[in-house]
């Protein structure tokens, strides 16, 4: 039974987030800190998620065959290729990398 309480306290802790975006007064998202604030957050977060999802593995900081595709990915972007390419291109290094046994 500890699972639903869980369940429940997470959905009715999501509504509550949402609520609270939703009675934020619009004086307030207009001022240009908030605005310049609010288009970095979704960047910084998703560079947290990677970086957590390649570096970590439970307490551990671990270098493998994540970090060269994420290389390869980043060298991509650096070279502009289309958002298919960069997947793939790490993908592909990643796949690599483990076949040779790194």
């Amino acid at each position: 039974m500890n699972v639903w309480i869980a369940i429940g306290v997470t959905a009715v802790g999501c509504y509550a987030v949402k609520l609270a975006g939703l009675l934020v007064p619009a004086g307030a998202l207009e001022r240009p800190l908030v605005r310049r604030l609010a288009a970095l957050l979704p960047v910084a977060l998703l560079a947290a998620l990677t970086a957590q999802q390649t570096f970590a593995d439970g307490r551990e900081l671990v270098l493998d065959a994540r970090l060269a595709g994420v290389a390869a990915a980043a060298v991509a972007l650096v070279l502009r290729a289309p958002f298919l390419l960069v997947v793939a291109a790490a993908v592909v290094v990643t796949a690599g990398v483990r076949a040779v046994g790194g």
